[in-house]
């Protein structure tokens, strides 16, 4: 029987020591910072990247995997009849699955490529899943359907801190982020069906936490936690102080913590947070 073998991109937010035991190919995508190019996770780490990104004279950009990479690294995987699922952050916030998608099509190997619907830990819900099963000998449709269900299952929300990279990332106007930054709101928004959707708004943490423990103890009424994961960027006092009040609301005492790609803290700017977590 053929393996099926998964790929994913540097979005992924799962340590790469852990990704790399299940046998999972990380394709990264490119952040440039003043006319130089960086290699998301590979040229540079999310802490190494926190001060670049506050002391940036332009806006940094980012740019996905080009479809020429995607090829090589599906044609190589594919070189001992293996199928391939290639598993990425949702179409709405970036051009990497269509990069990916394109790649398939120009591969000789057998690719099929998931539109995760989601970013960071969520993402890796998925891909983690995907690879353990895989290991198991599971086929590709088995995988697939299993990663609808937890696809259908996620919830993710995420917190800025500071408007100034929703504008800069064309996500709301200069006149409203004024507004916001002298009531000092703090947005808050879901990825809903892949797209940043705002879904309410703070003004300080206690208010933010209060709001993160409501949502799951809604979501996962009557249902079975799998997994919840906190990714932040310059923002780990929160983020400890979440995770112990998520441990005590719920009994759920795996809940990592990680730092955010770079490619995710470039439009969420320091301060962020966001909070991630499927239910069967």
């Amino acid at each position: 029987m053929n393996r099926v073998k998964i790929v994913t991109d540097s979005t992924v937010d799962v340590p790469r020591e852990e990704l790399k035991a299940l046998g999972v190919e990380v394709v990264p995508l490119t952040i440039t910072v003043d006319g130089k190019s960086y290699l998301d996770g590979v040229d540079i780490s999310p802490s190494d990247y926190i001060p670049l990104l506050k002391q940036s004279q332009e806006i940094p950009r980012t740019s996905q995997p080009a479809a020429g990479v995607f090829t090589e690294v599906y044609d190589r995987l594919g070189e001992d009849g293996s199928e391939i699922i290639s598993i990425h952050l949702t179409s709405g916030m970036s051009g990497t699955f269509n990069s990916a998608q394109s790649a398939a099509q120009m591969s000789k190997s057998k690719v099929l490529v998931i539109d995760s619907k989601f970013i960071s830990f969520a993402l890796g819900f998925q891909v983690i899943e995907a690879a353990k099963m895989a290991e198991q000998g599971k086929n590709v449709e088995e995988i697939v359907n299993r990663l609808k269900t937890i696809r259908d299952n996620t919830s993710l929300f995420i917190m800025v801190d500071t408007l100034d990279y929703l504008v800069k990332g064309g996500r709301i106007g200069r006149g409203k982020a004024l507004i916001g930054s002298l009531l000092k709101i703090k947005p808050i928004a879901s990825l809903a069906d892949g797209i940043y959707t705002p879904v309410s708004k703070v003004r300080t943490y206690v208010q933010l936490i209060k709001y993160f423990l409501k949502q799951i103890e809604t979501d996962t009424a009557n249902k079975t936690i799998k997994a919840i994961g906190i990714a932040q960027a310059d923002a780990i006092i929160l983020a400890t102080n979440l995770k112990d009040a998520i441990t005590k609301e719920t009994g759920f005492t795996n809940v990592k913590i990680v730092d955010t790609t770079p490619v995710i803290s470039t439009h969420t700017g320091p301060g962020a947070i966001a909070l991630m977590y499927y239910t069967e």
